[in-house]
């Protein structure tokens, strides 16, 4: 038997699953963008907080037949709707090229690390049973509201801009993430008991890594 004959298909499922979330990626980018300057704040918000990117990446991750997959298709998603968002940003907006492109990196550098490697731990946390998968999907889904906007919204310290939709938004990514993600219970009951606790501990990180990052 020619093994090499019988490779090609799946190679070929593979090369048009990649492709296919390549496209999806770069229409994702270009909308994020488009609504980033759209003028409507709630529009602008879908774009620039972490919560849809967030449900991308673990849907893409939950879908995915292979940790492998998982981790590969993230990237390639998650790296072109950078580059459909920063090339929209350039092409017509009329963005400057250069502080675009600094920025272009720093994402694209997340898109081979710690995309990956988040969409690998949904993957198998999402097929896995007990405690421990659990404790990681309350991880992922925390990163949803790790942006302050639902805090914001349920105790409105005063002063603060409120951001009602993305709040309710990110509220939803998280719990479809814990909730509605997994593919056991045990796994979905502890997911659900520790999202407020993971949610402190991912907004205290987030906050760092947007202390790093450019833009």
């Amino acid at each position: 038997m020619d093994t090499t004959a019988a490779g090609r298909p799946v190679r070929r499922a593979r090369t048009t699953g990649l492709a296919a979330l390549g496209a999806l990626g770069l229409l994702a980018g270009v909308a994020a963008k488009a609504a980033d300057a759209s003028g409507a704040p709630w529009l602008a918000d879908l774009g620039s907080y972490p919560a849809a990117w967030v449900l991308a990446v673990a849907l893409v991750a939950r879908s995915a037949p292979s940790t492998r997959s998982a981790a590969t298709g993230s990237a390639v998603f998650f790296a072109v709707m950078s580059v459909g968002y920063y090339g929209w940003a350039v092409g017509v907006l009329g963005f400057g090229l250069r502080p675009t492109l600094v920025l272009l990196a720093a994402w694209v550098a997340l898109s081979v690390t710690a995309v990956p490697a988040f969409a690998a731990v949904v993957h198998e946390a999402c097929a896995r049973r007990g405690p421990l998968a659990g404790v990681l999907l309350a991880g992922a889904a925390a990163l949803a509201v790790a942006d302050r906007t639902l805090w914001l919204l349920v105790v409105r310290p005063e002063g603060a801009v409120l951001h009602p939709v993305q709040g309710v938004v990110s509220a939803a990514v998280a719990l479809v993430v814990a909730g509605v993600l997994p593919r056991h219970h045990r796994t979905r009951v502890v997911a659900l008991a520790l999202l407020v606790p993971a949610a402190v501990v991912a907004t205290l990180a987030v906050d760092v890594l947007y202390a790093v990052l450019p833009g």
